[in-house]
């Protein structure tokens, strides 16, 4: 038996008065409509209702249950209600997952523009050198980096690719000289970037890579390494175009462009999609595509060696 079902008609005999009028309202026999609120009753082991022919008459139980039942199906109408309003009005608690260089690089910013937008969603965006499991981990948005599409039973969306450049300061190119191909960097020393997330997919001739000086786990903090003077560094692209702006790194071997990927938006279903995930995905699709060519732009411009004296 559909309970909620079930407590619609015995409230709607109520309110109507009969069953006959019940029935009528709720495009059912009076025969279907008696039969379930006898149910009803028979579940719960208590009688709700006198019958007579003249009238119906709550006894104390079902004057109790009446109650009952109309602050449930209120908020059974009102939790609907919200999940419809789901679909349409973006609200509630976005939960975004991303690398955390793209995210400071680029996402940081444009959840600022999308607050703007959308002031009933409350964003929480979520950094690490990880990518977490999409259900399991609770993230309603992951900004994966891949080769190819990936496989699985989410939805993927494309939003740009990323690749790796090799930099260095201008200090220290000043001191130990420019490649000019990738078998002088064994002449140099290397900071290397230790995340599986970039790590593959090297040209030939930067394989085996030279001797390592120092590692670390995170883009940013290899970026203030090279930006110490330290070595050279391959750096993700949205990286490497924020210190190449200020001109605090100088790309090298510029005709290389290492570790491609492409960097997708993953979410669980297109079906009954929540507002606030669709109008972040849209939002993404549409913004950061003309910040990742503006990197792209910027990492290819010739390089005049006019490093510091």
């Amino acid at each position: 038996m559909d309970t909620l079902h079930s407590m619609r008609i015995f409230v709607r005999v109520i309110d109507t008065g009969s069953f006959t009028a019940a029935a009528q309202a709720m495009d059912l026999s009076t025969a279907q409509v008696s039969r379930l609120v006898s149910e009803l009753e028979q579940q719960l082991q208590t009688r709700l209702l006198h019958r007579t022919t003249r009238r119906l008459a709550l006894t104390e139980a079902g004057e109790r249950y009446l109650q009952r039942c109309r602050q449930i199906l209120d908020e059974v109408d009102e939790a609907a209600a919200e999940a419809r309003g789901a679909h349409l009005t973006p609200s509630g608690r976005l939960r975004v997952h991303s690398m955390t260089g793209l995210g400071l690089q680029h996402l940081t910013g444009l959840i600022a523009r999308y607050s703007e937008l959308y002031p009933d969603v409350v964003v929480d965006l979520a950094l690490s050198q990880r990518t977490p499991d999409l259900l399991e981990d609770g993230h309603d948005v992951i900004i994966a980096f891949a080769r190819e599409l990936p496989n699985s039973q989410m939805v993927a969306q494309l939003l740009g690719p990323m690749f790796s450049v090799a930099c260095a300061s201008p200090e220290y190119l000043r001191k130990h000289g420019v490649p000019a191909q990738p078998a002088d960097l064994q002449q140099h020393r290397y900071l290397r970037l230790l995340d599986p997330i970039y790590e593959g997919g090297v040209d030939a001739e930067f394989d085996p890579l030279p001797g390592e000086s120092f590692q670390v786990n995170v883009a940013e903090s290899l970026a203030r390494a090279a930006q110490a003077g330290m070595g050279v560094c391959l750096l993700p692209s949205f990286v490497a175009a924020a210190a190449m702006r200020d001109g605090s790194l100088l790309r090298v071997l510029p005709q290389h462009r290492l570790r491609q990927r492409n960097i997708y938006a993953i979410y669980p279903s297109r079906r009954f999609l929540d507002a606030k995930i669709r109008t972040w995905v849209d939002f993404l699709k549409t913004e950061l595509p003309p910040l990742l060519a503006a990197d792209e732009a910027l990492l290819e411009e010739p390089v005049h060696w006019a490093v510091p004296g």
